[in-house]
């Protein structure tokens, strides 16, 4: 297994990444109009992804549903722009290298060789989370 990245460290391969429990195929599609990842409640006008291994792989951490963590490489076919949730709120800049588009995704790969975070993170992770939401402030631009 490979190490996982830091954090904000574009993959060496520049290509993106998509994170989810959801059991796919090459050569199949993400498409907009489905349930979000991370909030089930939501049907997102996006398919989101990052040239960032890292945040793909916490995306899959952090996603909902049964299923076991997938990373997934994916191509774009149409526009992308830089996902507004983190960029603009978060990092100024886009140093998480977070993206989203409207038109589909293909799957064209999948990565195996990362390494999880440590499951104090995860819990870490998810209470900030939680907090916000408990706050007002989970705010979801999509």
């Amino acid at each position: 297994m490979a190490d996982t990245p830091e954090r904000f460290v574009v993959h060496e391969s520049g290509a993106f990444f998509h994170g989810t429990k959801a059991d796919l195929r090459v050569g199949d599609f993400l498409t907009a109009g489905h349930r979000s990842n991370y909030r089930p409640e939501h049907i997102s006008n996006y398919v989101y992804m990052t040239m960032v291994l890292d945040g793909a792989v916490l995306a899959a951490e952090m996603a909902v549903g049964d299923g076991r963590s997938r990373v997934y490489v994916v191509q774009p076919h149409g526009d992308v722009e830089d996902d507004p949730n983190v960029t603009d709120k978060k990092f100024p800049g886009n140093p998480t290298r977070s993206y989203r588009s409207a038109e589909p995704v293909e799957i064209v790969g999948e990565m195996t060789d990362w390494v999880g975070h440590a499951p104090e993170y995860l819990d870490r992770f998810r209470a900030g989370l939680n907090a916000l939401v408990e706050q007002g402030r989970a705010v979801l631009y999509d």
